[in-house]
């Protein structure tokens, strides 16, 4: 008798085992059932299709050949059983039954399984404040979302929107609305920097200044108090700080796994609340799989179960449950957590832990910064890439990459090549100064960004150099009448001496004269240098320690640095 395979939730993880279920076996009798109308669609799209970019709905639920995927289109193509708009209610272990509600005619009855996979996904997060049930606050997790958002923006309803959250969905939204539709988009989120776990401060800082640019005012260390209507909807939202007017709101402030079916059969949970599986997928019964939204997975560069709620990871982890349903056994590894971002000027991507990230995991860590053209620097289209490399003091392994830059492709290959490695091994600085990348002059320099990263961690931790960040130089430099700071801009000539012209503090001597001013250089005073993106300015470290000038600080990333986060002197 064919085995009975029953999959709970059919947007990306559920689809995808099913699919590989029926091709591995296909006298299997495979059932998807979902609460939702839509399904197999591609999530991670919802911004791009509120901001234009998607045309219609119907092209995130597409095959790249563009047939839809609908319950018919499984049916015929596949040979899967769709119940959508169909609400599971309950799991019977001891009988593998699984209740289930008909959403239209209201009829409940109970499915028989022989192997069970969850993918219950997650719901956004919601913030317990007063007004939060008015109409137009959203969450982008649906396509009649996406849909109702679009059309609200269309018909000229929505003026000014205020996104509650600064993660990644949160900024994408803002992004969609300020660049299309013109609205004005104010972010609020109670952390003290936007992508908090994502991102440096310093990279952080350089996201914001971006949305800034374009007319998104982006609130930190701020929390929503409550929401305010008139009538049934929303018309603003009050923080512990400000009133913000708004015809829209839209929830992004994280999600929650959903795990109440998993709990009530008493599955196990991990104490965030998703649910607890193996290296197959498996949960605490081994008739049932697990993954996606709703589940827990391993960090592989900290050994501790996480939770990563990305469509790229729940769509491998699908194969890998669709093949166990069929009788195989692949295991998941885990995650190193890749992910990418794309804002207006600039695209941020990262991989790994940050460093506030890794510290709080036991490490003893530190970062650095590089800044360099993400092409040769003589040929004719380039752009300026920043890169931070997070590593160990102790053993000099590398735990993470974030970076930011013009071109999101370029920037995506350097995090991807250390995605690579470290998904299978524990590199170190050494490993990533070493790491073979594709150079021709269009795509790279010779001697690649993301080695030299790596270069300026070894020196780090070598003591060869003493670096502070673009946003810590320019503290430095604002209290420079109670820190007595000498300033040094080693720039050439030029660029050196107009910021001279503006601030007699600011002493331009560029690296070229440096050996020849050594007398201008007082020797009991700590220096601070800076250049365009860092490399002059190490040179001139080395250059003053043999005359003699050691209590010297390197500004990482230079004047890049500087004004990509909208810092002047």
């Amino acid at each position: 008798m064919p085995e009975k395979i029953l999959i709970v939730g059919g947007v990306a993880l559920g689809p995808k085992a099913a699919s590989r279920c029926k091709r591995l076996s296909p006298d299997a009798d495979v059932t998807i059932v979902d609460e939702n109308n839509y399904i197999s669609y591609g999530g991670c799209g919802i911004p791009y299709y509120v901001s234009g970019e998607v045309n219609a709905l119907d092209d995130l639920r597409a095959t790249p050949y563009q047939t839809v995927r609908d319950p018919e289109f499984f049916r015929v193509m596949k040979g899967i059983v769709v119940r959508n708009n169909t609400r599971a209610l309950s799991i019977d272990r001891a009988a593998k039954t699984l209740l289930v509600k008909d959403l239209v005619g209201g009829r409940e009855e109970n499915l028989p399984y022989d192997k069970l996979a969850l993918a219950t996904g997650a719901r956004a997060r919601i913030p317990p404040v007063e007004g939060c049930g008015l109409d137009n606050i959203l969450a982008l997790t649906s396509l009649e979302a996406a849909d109702a958002v679009r059309k609200a923006c269309q018909e000229g309803k929505v003026s000014g929107a205020v996104i509650v959250g600064g993660g990644f969905i949160g900024l994408e939204a803002a992004v969609a609305l300020a660049d299309m539709w013109g609205v004005r988009v104010s972010i609020v989120e109670m952390a003290p920097q936007i992508l908090p776990g994502a991102l440096s401060p310093s990279l952080a800082r350089m996201a914001v200044h971006d949305c800034e640019k374009h007319g998104v005012d982006v609130f930190t260390s701020e929390k929503v108090v409550r929401f305010t209507g008139e009538g049934s909807a929303v018309s603003g939202v009050v923080t512990d700080k400000r009133r913000l007017e708004a015809q829209l709101v839209i929830l992004a402030a994280g999600f929650i796994p959903n795990t109440a079916l998993a709990e009530a059969a008493g599955l196990d949970l991990t104490a965030f609340g998703a649910i607890v599986t193996d290296e197959r997928l498996r949960t605490s019964d081994p008739a049932i799989y697990a993954g996606g939204d709703c589940a827990a997975v391993k960090n592989i560069i900290t050994g501790d179960m996480g939770y990563l709620p990305l469509g790229s990871m729940a769509n491998r982890q699908g194969r890998v449950i669709g093949t166990n349903l069929a009788g195989g056994s692949d295991t998941f590894p885990g995650y190193v957590g890749s992910w990418a971002l794309k804002l207006f000027d600039l695209s941020f991507c990262g991989v790994g832990l940050t460093v506030g990230v890794a510290r709080k995991a036991g490490f003893d860590a530190l970062s650095v910064g590089a800044a360099q053209l993400d092409r040769a620097h003589f040929y004719p289209q380039k752009d300026m890439m920043h890169l931070e490399l997070v590593v160990d003091k102790t053993t000099g392994r590398v735990l993470g990459l974030q970076g930011a830059g013009a071109a999101g492709d370029a920037l995506k290959a350097r995090i991807d090549a250390v995605a690579g490695v470290l998904q299978y091994a524990k590199p170190t600085t050494a490993d990533i100064s070493n790491l073979e990348v594709c150079y021709a002059p269009p795509f790279a320099s010779a001697m690649d960004i993301v080695n030299t990263v790596a270069n300026v961690a070894d020196n780090v931790l070598a003591k060869r150099v003493i670096p502070v960040t673009g946003e810590k130089f320019i503290e430095m430099w604002n209290n420079r009448s109670d820190n007595n700071v000498f300033f040094i801009d080693v720039r050439p000539a030029r660029a050196a001496l107009d910021a001279q012209s503006r601030q007699p503090d600011w002493h331009a001597i560029p690296l070229e004269e440096l050996a020849a001013r050594i007398g201008e250089i007082p020797k009991d005073r700590p220096v601070a240098l800076i250049c365009n993106t860092g490399l002059r300015s190490y040179d001139s470290v080395l250059l003053l320690a043999r005359h003699g000038v050691t209590d010297v600080v390197n500004a990482m990333g230079g004047m890049q640095a500087v004004t990509g986060m909208g810092f002047s002197l």
